[in-house]
């Protein structure tokens, strides 16, 4: 398997730019979910990360 480069760029383009949304479109709810976050402990913090790998991996497998 070989290793596209254009093909992360573009995939670490894409993530900017979702990213880059919210805080656009709606600077104040994202201030209130960062409020949210920062009240949560470690462990549903990790959690959460991980159910986002998880369909992160899940929706490229099936992409690709």
């Amino acid at each position: 398997m070989t290793v596209v480069w254009s093909d992360l760029l573009a995939a670490l383009a894409l993530l900017l730019v979702i990213e880059g949304v919210i805080p656009f479109v709606n600077p104040q709810a994202l201030r209130r979910m960062l409020a949210t976050m920062n009240q949560l402990d470690d462990r549903s913090l990790r959690i959460a990360g991980l159910v986002s790998m998880v369909m992160g991996v899940v929706m490229l497998y099936v992409v690709r």
